[in-house]
């Protein structure tokens, strides 16, 4: 009788990756699912909704998404609408695709419009109001098929009412017990800096405040347009991260993901690159082109695509006018996992980002020939 617990893998070869293919849900579609949305009666919960799926989604045994590890939510609210609260372990980019509304995370209210930006982090009570005079759609970007993977994904349909922002920890008169510490502490406990580390400290590792934050676009296209400037000489992406100071060295906009937004003047085409993050472009502004291994794309404002599966080489191209778009990538959660393989160049070698010395840019050579 075969044992059940072990899987011999004597001599096993591990195969080759079976990247996902990228896809391009066009604007019309999109366009076409947010009036059928807007259409359908009201669910008690207020929240119409339709997940935009990857035709591979099924194969990992993952959550539905667009990419394995993100899922990504066409969310609309009918004018005077408001969604019911509700709260969630995954952590979230919404972006504002059409109309405008407010949003409600953690007591703290934002005032939205158009392709503006904000995260939800983890566990924080939201909701959703239509307080305009037309249909508002947005779409959401979430790790949620991550955590479904591992059966840990906590969603709390009915959180408590009273609803107040994160803040700092209160001090317990308990936590200056010192029968509750270890008299020990954290300590060296070889030359080479493997370390010891009580219960005490596991259980309460010191804690970031996580904010709910808010990218409006006429001030981030303010700073984006400047970066026009650099010219035809460039070598880098015009780009800027929407950044969360909480994520630190992963460089994210949640612990999860980063978004980032970009320009690509008329007649731009990048250089071919790769990287183990999954990346999803919504473009809403211009025409252009993606070729990824060695297959090209079409798409145009208004269109949503998986540009870049996991270590898939790839790279953009604008046609006639300039394009602005939105990315959303796991290139944080790849950075802290010590996963994330980036080959900026293909001539070079790939690098460990974050682990390694990353890559560098001609901006200083191209600012410096235009004094």
């Amino acid at each position: 009788m075969a044992n059940s617990f072990f899987m011999d893998r004597t001599g096993y070869a591990t195969p080759e990756l079976s990247l996902w293919p990228p896809v391009v849900i066009p604007k019309e579609a999109i366009e076409a699912e947010i009036a059928r949305l807007a259409a359908v009666p009201r669910p008690a919960n207020g929240r119409r909704h339709s997940l935009i799926v990857h035709p591979r989604w099924t194969e990992l045994g993952v959550g539905p998404g667009l990419a394995p590890g993100i899922r990504v939510t066409l969310e609309v609210l009918n004018p005077g609408e408001q969604s019911a609260p509700i709260r969630h372990n995954s952590t979230q980019v919404n972006f504002c695709i059409k109309g405008a509304g407010q949003s409600v995370v953690g007591g703290k209210r934002f005032d939205f419009a158009e392709h503006d930006v904000w995260n939800f982090p983890s566990m924080l009570t939201y909701w959703h109001i239509n307080n305009s005079k037309s249909v508002h759609a947005r779409l959401t970007y979430s790790n949620a098929p991550l955590l479904e993977k591992m059966n840990v994904h906590i969603v709390d349909e009915n959180p408590p009412a009273a609803v107040e922002a994160v803040g700092a920890p209160q001090h317990d008169a308990k936590d200056d017990d010192p029968t509750a510490k270890s008299p020990y502490g954290t300590f060296q406990l070889t030359d080479d800096g493997a370390w010891l580390m009580p219960y005490e400290i596991l259980i309460n590792p010191p804690s970031v405040e996580s904010k709910a934050l808010h990218w409006e676009w006429a001030k981030v296209k303010a700073e984006l347009d400047k970066l026009v400037a650099l010219g035809k000489d460039y070598k880098g992406r015009r780009l800027y991260l929407l950044w969360n100071p909480m994520t630190g060295r992963t460089n994210g906009t949640t612990p999860n993901f980063f978004a980032t937004m970009t320009i690509r003047p008329a007649h731009i085409v990048d250089r071919p690159h790769r990287h183990v993050s999954a990346a999803i472009n919504y473009y809403f502004s211009g025409r252009g082109r993606s070729t990824v291994d060695g297959k090209q794309y079409e798409w145009k404002a208004g269109d949503l695509m998986l540009s870049a599966p996991g270590w898939g080489v790839h790279n953009h191209a604008s046609y006639d006018e300039p394009v602005y778009e939105l990315t959303v990538q796991d290139q944080p959660l790849n950075i802290i996992m010590e996963s994330l393989l980036w080959q900026e160049d293909l001539k070079h070698p790939w690098h460990v980002l974050g682990a390694d010395v990353g890559f560098d840019t001609n901006r200083v050579q191209v600012v410096a020939g235009k004094r």
